[in-house]
């Protein structure tokens, strides 16, 4: 299986385009598209939620990722990365880190293979697409070891907005488990009270829960988190013990 998170969306022809790649590439494997429109140009972002929702694919499934504002240029090396049983693929740039650091150091390379024709700003149909296609036919490309470390710094939870999905609900990248049952959320100067579900709160009223995935998520009952808290990607959050 190959599972994709990018920031292409559905909209316009990019996506498309890397589907048919893997569908020439890997004939018969199943592609599951999780994300679409992980976080633009969020890397940092993007490595929380796949940390998350990386769980519930089986062994040797293999994520193509790729959040690349740098795509082109020399500031990440392409790698592929191994951790437990499964393959991830995409830029250097941070977007495994969180996973490195939730399920285990794992191993990684730098990859060196190049197709023949290689556009500058689009690796992930040229390049990560036939690495991902490969590693589902038990190829390995030609890589080189890499010793992966920057992401023992990161945090092991992110205190701020990552993803505002289409009911307006708002994830956070912390992790449900490591927060107080009696806290709330603070962010923007406003005060959200922790939940189970939707309707513990009158319609209309904010909420934050732990989401299907683990995840602190701020909700509001029928209604649109990031508009009626005016929320967006990146806002920071903390949390306060309710009174």
């Amino acid at each position: 299986m190959i599972v994709l998170v990018t920031d292409y969306a559905m909209e316009g022809p990019y996506l498309g385009q890397v589907i048919s790649v893997l569908y020439q590439s890997a004939p018969g494997v199943q592609v599951v598209n999780l994300f679409a429109n992980a976080p633009t140009y969020d890397p940092r972002a993007t490595a929380y939620l796949l940390a998350a929702y990386r769980h519930g694919f089986p062994k040797n499934s293999v994520f193509l990722c790729v959040v690349d504002p740098g795509v082109g240029s020399h500031l990440h090396a392409p790698i592929v990365v191994q951790v437990g049983e499964q393959w991830f693929v995409g830029p250097g740039n941070g977007i495994f880190n969180a996973v490195m650091k939730h399920g285990g150091p794992g191993r990684a390379w730098t990859i060196t293979w190049r197709p023949e024709v290689i556009s500058s700003t689009f690796h992930g149909r040229d390049l990560y697409a036939p690495v991902a296609a490969a590693l589902t036919r038990g190829q390995f490309p030609q890589c080189e070891p890499l010793e992966l470390s920057d992401y023992a710094a990161w945090p092991d939870d992110l205190h701020e907005i990552v993803y505002l999905d289409h009911f307006g609900n708002a994830m956070t990248g912390v992790r449900a488990s490591v927060v107080s049952p009696q806290a709330a959320i603070t962010i923007a100067g406003q005060s959200v009270p922790k939940a189970t579900t939707f309707s513990d709160v009158p319609v209309g009223h904010p909420m934050w829960y732990e989401n299907s995935n683990g995840l602190a998520e701020i909700a509001v009952n029928q209604g649109r988190a990031d508009r009626v808290l005016d929320l967006c990607v990146g806002l920071p959050i903390s949390f306060e013990e309710s009174t």
